[in-house]
């Protein structure tokens, strides 16, 4: 992890180990394993700091984001993972009426060239 997040990001600062995490795989992991009350907290305190957030992203090129940045990207795709949970499921860190998500892990593919 880079230094201290920006200032202007302090509040997220309790939530950066838990969510700034760099895949898909690992925020559903995160999710899952978390609590209503753990996710309301993340959301509660992110969503306001979302534009914030993706503003600092959109200087760098895509896929380039770096630091703290990269973190805080990361922090904002976690509460687009979890905000459905939040707002739709009351704060249900699972799918409910689905099936168990963590019995269907895909496998990464290469394209090959033909």
């Amino acid at each position: 992890m880079a230094d201290m997040l920006p200032e202007e990001f302090a509040a997220l600062e309790p939530f950066r180990r838990k969510w700034a995490l760099a895949t898909e795989y690992e925020r559903a992991v995160e999710r899952r394993k978390s609590s209503a009350s753990e996710l309301r907290a993340f959301y509660d305190v992110t969503l306001p700091l979302v534009p914030a957030m993706l503003k600092r992203a959109d200087t760098y090129p895509v896929g380039k984001v770096e630091g703290v940045d990269r973190e805080l990207f990361f922090m904002a795709l976690s509460l687009v993972e979890i905000a459905p949970h939040v707002e739709f499921y009351r704060g249900n860190p699972l799918v409910p009426f689905a099936f168990q998500e963590d019995r269907m892990v895909g496998d990464q593919y290469k394209i090959r060239d033909s």
